[in-house]
């Protein structure tokens, strides 16, 4: 497995990824081999039918899963030869995750929602004021100035999107993972949260990395790959 370049525009590199899952005295393969190198800023879509392993790969891309076999690169170096600690620190700096399923803790105001990647660094301690107007001001740029006060269980399913973007967004990560982000969403609804993820990500040079099994939605992307039988192939469009 070759080290790739770390003065190249690649800033994550997948290689060679295996993962499989245990089912009782069985093991199922999800990823069978992937290789696939996301460049800085760019917006890459993963396309690929239900079951394809899009998810999976998503997962060990941030380091939240460890691949069975092969691994990831994170500007040139190994994810997974760091500690568990380590990895999580890193995760926690560099990538911002934007699930399906918002995630936003229920007993929170959305304010807190937001500012709870930021708590976790001792950046914190010495600069709670300054990150409670950051959080302020990307919870106003996706529409919730008027929001901050209340909890997810008084926001609706797009405005519940809409704060997970912008606490994705808090620390300034370097590459931003999302995972069907509209798919408990209308298509007008969806649309909203589609807007303000793409306007940001490329207003602030970030990289994104986007779950999709819709081709009309990877075709807003820089880059399409395609999943199929658990590798990453040339997006071909009409062959879902």
């Amino acid at each position: 497995m070759n080290k790739p370049n770390q003065t190249s525009d690649v800033l994550l590199s997948v290689q060679g990824v295996h993962r499989e899952f245990a089912l009782l005295r069985n093991r199922i393969p999800v990823l069978r081999g992937v290789d696939l190198e996301v460049r800085r800023g760019e917006a890459l879509a993963i396309m690929g039918a239900s079951g394809a392993g899009k998810s999976t790969l998503l997962h060990v891309m941030g380091g939240l899963d460890r691949p069975t076999q092969g691994t990831v690169y994170y500007e040139g170096a190994d994810l997974f030869r760091w500690s568990a600690a380590r990895r999580a620190a890193r995760r926690a700096a560099a990538f911002g995750f934007v699930f399906q399923s918002y995630h936003l803790l229920p007993e929170l105001t959305i304010l807190e929602n937001v500012l709870l990647p930021m708590m976790r660094r001792w950046q914190w301690i010495h600069d709670a004021a300054h990150q409670r107007d950051r959080a302020r001001s990307l919870l106003d740029q996706v529409g919730l100035a008027d929001r901050v006060g209340h909890r997810p269980l008084e926001l609706s399913g797009g405005e519940l999107q809409r704060a997970a973007l912008a606490r994705a967004l808090m620390n300034d990560p370097a590459i931003v993972l999302a995972d069907e982000p509209t798919g408990n969403l209308d298509s007008k609804t969806g649309e909203q949260v589609l807007h303000h993820l793409f306007a940001l990500t490329k207003d602030r040079g970030h990289t994104l990395v986007l779950v999709t099994h819709n081709e009309a939605l990877a075709a807003r992307c820089d880059r399409t790959v395609q999943m199929i039988d658990g590798r990453c192939h040339p997006f071909i469009p009409g062959g879902l």
